[in-house]
C-alpha cells in the first residue's frame, strides 16, 4: 500500500493497481492474488480447498459440542478454551481412516479408541481432568479411591456430524458408600454417544470435568 498526489481523484481500479481513499489519503495498492472463481475450480488449489472444507467441519463441531456444555465448561476460565477446543477436534479428524482428503469427519476420528482417548485428556482449564476422578465401563462410573466427590451430572450426548446437531440427556449421580454408579442408557448403542461428567464435592463446588 503506497500514498499518493495528483490533481486527479482516481478510485477504482486500473490494471493491477486499485486506487482508493483511506483516513483522508489517496492510497494505492496491487490487486490481490486471489480468484474465487480460481479458487472453486483451479486443480492447483485443490489441496487448500480441502483443508478449508475440513477446517470448517471441525470448528462447527468444535462448537456444538461446547454449547451443549457451556453450562458446565463455564468455571474453566480459560480465555483460550474455543481456540485449544477447535485444535483437538483437528487432531480427532485426522483419524479418520475411511473418508477422503477434504471428507475427513471428527465422528469417525471418535469413533477410534485413539479419538476417544484424546477427547478424555482434553484439559478444561484449571479444573482437574475427570480421569482422576472417576473410570467408566459398561454404563457404571467407578470413583477412584482417592476421589472425595460424593455427587455430579452425567450428560449423555448424541452427536450428529451431518446435520451438525446435539441431542443430550442429563442424569444426577450421587455416591453414597459405594464406589461405583450405574447411569441410564437414552441412546441406542448404534448411535455416536459422549459422556460428559461434571463432579462435585460436599459444598457443591466442581472437582472434575470431562469427557469418560
Amino acid at each position: 500500500m503506497a500514498t499518493y498526489e495528483s490533481v486527479i481523484k482516481i478510485t477504482g481500479a486500473v490494471g493491477d493497481l486499485v486506487f482508493y481513499t483511506l483516513n483522508g489519503k489517496n492510497v494505492v495498492r496491487k490487486k490481490s492474488g486471489f480468484n474465487k472463481a480460481a479458487f472453486k475450480k483451479n486443480p492447483s488449489y485443490e489441496k487448500v480447498r480441502q483443508n478449508s472444507s475440513e477446517f470448517g467441519h471441525c470448528s462447527r463441531m468444535g462448537k456444538i459440542i461446547r454449547k451443549s456444555l457451556e453450562v458446565y465448561i463455564k468455571e474453566a476460565g480459560d480465555p483460550l478454551l474455543y481456540q485449544k477446543f477447535a485444535k483437538v477436534m483437528t487432531i480427532i479428524k485426522d483419524l479418520d481412516t475411511l473418508s477422503e482428503r477434504g471428507k475427513r469427519t471428527v465422528e469417525n476420528g471418535l469413533k477410534t479408541e485413539e479419538g476417544r482417548k484424546i477427547l478424555r485428556e482434553f484439559q478444561w482449564g484449571a479444573i482437574n481432568n475427570l480421569s482422576d476422578g472417576v473410570t467408566m465401563k459398561d454404563h457404571v462410573l467407578y470413583k477412584n479411591d482417592h476421589c472425595t466427590s460424593d455427587h455430579g451430572v452425567i450428560l449423555t450426548l448424541k452427536l450428529d456430524s451431518e446435520n451438525y446437531s446435539i441431542e443430550s440427556s442429563k442424569e444426577i449421580i450421587r455416591w453414597n458408600q459405594q464406589q461405583d454408579k450405574s447411569f441410564k442408557k437414552y441412546f441406542s448403542d448404534d448411535d455416536l454417544l459422549l459422556y460428559f461428567v461434571t463432579l462435585k464435592n460436599e459444598n457443591d463446588k466442581v472437582t472434575h470435568i470431562g469427557f469418560v
